[in-house]
This record gives structure tokens, sequence and C-alpha cells, in this order.
């Protein structure tokens, strides 16, 4: 019976010590494989059918959109948010969500947009290419910038494994350049290694007639953070816009800031003990010279605690998708595109805008 007993309390030290070589294994294999990307780095502009010069006195319209990586559609949930999935159980279940947001994003019509968690190598979304996807299905040209890269995360069960994802400007405007500009990251190691590193993608777009560029700034900010790392990404981005708009530039940023719009907790507020609540945009977030241009008549982002039924009355919402303008742009039009979180868990927000 000792003996027995002598046994499996050597093979309970064995599983254990096994365990925790390969926990360590792991870590070091990550951290030595951690995506570290420049504070300033050239991003490879891909030119459309069309490439007009952008000008003053022309309208224009830009849709911003989180297509949630193909995966986010009304049937699902997220671990992150208070659910269980990380992705949809088929392939044809992404394909299905990818078509149906191209087909909204075609009838926009829009000359440029701005798209936020585009895969293009990730088990999730079942190794679609999702930026050469919207890209060739709207013809127009492209910019992309990694904001997600690693070669395996381990958690949730199943695990989510290599993760390779960004943000993606499309354009049917002539662009000169483009750099992906690195925003601080909120995490320390370990955490750091197998998370987001967050960005933004600055495209500069020639004014006929002047010296002045259009300066497009797409972006997709912090969601699980401390209010610190948010500020810090915040604070980056007002020092950006300001330098900008000295230079006399028009400036447009805009996509998913993950932080309530000014006046979008009042209409929609949250339940009691919510799983996850945004950060708040205030008019101090602003740099002189610059406003927010959003539509709060619906929400543009639904929780991911469960998925969604169809009923607005009992859905947890938020309006955390929108642009910021210099005063040099005049705003024609905002609004969100209802298409009640079909294909993903945010909306398209449409603007018409003009260079003064």
């Amino acid at each position: 019976m000792r003996r027995l007993l002598r046994r499996f309390i050597r093979f309970l030290l064995y599983l254990i010590l096994a365990v925790v070589v390969a926990v360590v294994g792991l870590l070091v294999w990550l951290t030595i494989a951690e995506y570290r990307p420049a504070d300033v780095e050239n991003v490879t502009v891909t030119a459309g059918a069309r490439h007009d010069t952008a000008q003053t006195g022309k309208l224009y319209k830009i849709v911003t959109l989180n297509v949630g990586y193909g995966g986010l559609d009304r049937t699902q949930d997220f671990f992150m948010d208070g659910g269980t999935h990380v992705r949809p159980d088929q392939k044809i279940e992404v394909e299905d969500n990818l078509s149906g947001l191209l087909s909204a994003l075609s009838l926009q019509n829009a000359d440029i947009c701005y798209l936020q968690e585009t895969d293009v190598s990730s088990r999730r979304s079942y190794w679609i290419n999702e930026t050469d996807y919207f890209t060739r299905g709207l013809s127009m040209g492209s910019a992309f910038a990694y904001n997600f890269r690693c070669p395996f995360i381990p958690y949730p069960w199943p695990p989510i494994g290599k993760v390779e994802s960004g943000i993606t400007t499309l354009n049917n405007l002539a662009v000169t350049s483009a750099t992906r500009e690195s925003l601080p990251v909120p995490f320390s190691w370990p955490v750091r290694v197998a998370n987001l590193k967050r960005c933004l993608l600055v495209e500069r777009l020639p004014v006929l007639g002047s010296q002045k560029e259009l300066v497009l700034v797409n972006l997709h900010l912090e969601a699980y953070s401390s209010d610190e790392g948010r500020k810090a990404q915040m604070e980056q981005l007002r020092n950006l816009l300001q330098t900008e708009l000295a230079k006399g530039n028009y400036v447009l940023a805009g996509g998913d800031f993950n932080q309530d719009f000014p006046g979008a907790m009042e209409k929609y507020p949250l339940p009691a003990n919510p799983y996850w609540v945004p950060g708040q945009l205030t008019n101090d977030d602003l740099p002189v010279g610059f406003s927010y241009a959003y539509d709060i008549s619906v929400p543009t982002c639904r929780a991911l605690d469960k998925a969604y039924d169809g009923n607005r009355n009992s859905l947890t919402a938020y309006v955390i998708d929108g642009f910021i303008v210099s005063s040099n742009i005049k705003v024609n039009s905002v609004e969100t595109v209802d298409l009640n979180f079909r294909n993903t868990d945010h909306q398209p927000v449409a603007m018409e805008f003009t260079l003064q």
C-alpha cells in the first residue's frame, strides 16, 4: 500500500513538473515571439480602381465600421464580455457575416471606409484575409496596420490560437503615404505578450491646389484596460490632432473609440452590475479646433454577454463609434446605419463632409 502511495505521489509530482515546464516554456516562447512594433512604421498603400485627388468644396462620404472579424453576429457572445465563445462553430458563418457586411458597405457608396478588427490570418476567422476580401469586394485602395499579432493565444478553452488582425482604411482618393503609429500599451509582462498592441493608421492625402493635406486617422482604442490606459491613448491622439491642425491640414479621425460619446450613457443607461463599462468621452478630451461627429439616435455597439434576440428594450447598448473632425471640415450629415447587429456587434456610422 505504501509503495502504491509513493508511486502515486511520484506521478503527481512528475505531472505537476510537466505542467510547470510546459507553462514556462510557452511563456518564454511567447515572450521571444512578442510583437514589438516601432513607434512609427511605414505602411504599404494599394491603389484602387479610383484614386481621385481630394479637393475643397466637394462632398465626400466616409463610413466607419468594426467588422468584429466576421465572428460576432447576433447569434454570438464573447468570453471577454461575459459570454463563453470566441468564434463561430463553422467557417461558413464567418463567410456569411463578411458577405452581409460587404453588401452593407457597398450600399453606402463611400469614398473612404475605416474598418476595425479585420483579420488577415487568424484561427478565429478560419484564416480568411478580411482586408483583402473588403479591398477586392469594394474595388478601393487600401492600407492595413496590425494591432493584434500573436502566434498563439492560450486562453480561454479551447484557446484562441494564432491571431493576426488590425485596422484597414479603404479609399477612393489619392494617398501619398500611410504610417502605423503605436499607441501606449497599458499592460505589463506577462499579460502584454499575448495582448493587443493598438495603433493609429494615419493616411496623408494631397488637397488639390494647396500645400495642405487631408490627414485620415483610423483608430480602435483600448477596451479592457484601466482609465489610465485609455487616457494615455487619448492623449497621444490629441497631440497628433493638434500638430496636424497647426500645420493647416484637414484632420479626420474616427473608428471604434471603446468610449461612449457625450449623451450616450443617458440615452442608453447600463444595467445594474454590467460586465463591461466603456470609458466616457467628454469635450475636455478634444483639442481646440476639433469637434465630435456622431449619431445618438440608435446604438452603434451591443454588449456581447449573450446572443442578441432582436429586442432593443433588453439590449445593453453603447455609442462608441464615430468621428473627431477639425474645424476646417464641414460636417454635412452623420448617421448610424441601423443593421440591427445582424453580422457584427457594431453598426456602420456614415458621415458626409466637405473640406472648406
